[in-house]
């Protein structure tokens, strides 16, 4: 009887080790599972916020969030002083997107807000954040 328990036990050892190595496996693959259609959507809601800014420091604050999702962390124009809001969904809208008329659509995008970046004029600024916007849906 004593054997049968002691087999049991292992059993219950060895299932509960192979359920969890599988867990650890599965798991990193998970979070690295790049979202471009959520870091599209979030640059996105990321210039709505912009074009409705009550001043230049918002509205560009609000496009360096939408380029940072664009472009992601290695791409150019990044920048690492500004909030990430899609840190966790990927490498960024545009080199996590194979299709080339959406990268075409989300570069366009990139385009329009980093024009609203460069200007200190609130209405074009503004102006620039609602064209990235319009593109980005």
């Amino acid at each position: 009887m004593s054997g049968m328990l002691y087999r049991s036990r292992l059993s219950a050892h060895l299932s509960l080790a192979g359920i969890a190595t599988g867990i650890l496996i599965v798991l990193p693959g998970a979070v690295l599972a790049a979202d471009a259609a959520q870091e599209a959507a979030t640059a996105g809601t990321h210039a709505g916020l912009a074009a409705q800014g009550s001043s230049v420091e918002q509205v560009h604050m609000h496009l360096h969030h939408t380029i940072n999702c664009l472009v992601g962390p290695q791409g150019q124009g990044f920048d690492a002083k500004q909030a990430n809001p899609c840190q966790s969904l990927g490498n960024g809208a545009i080199p996590d997107t194979a299709d080339p008329a959406a990268k075409s659509h989300l570069t366009a995008a990139l385009a329009k807000a980093q024009a609203g970046l460069k200007s200190d004029d609130l209405a074009a600024a503004k102006k620039a954040a609602t064209e990235a916007q319009a593109a980005l849906k």
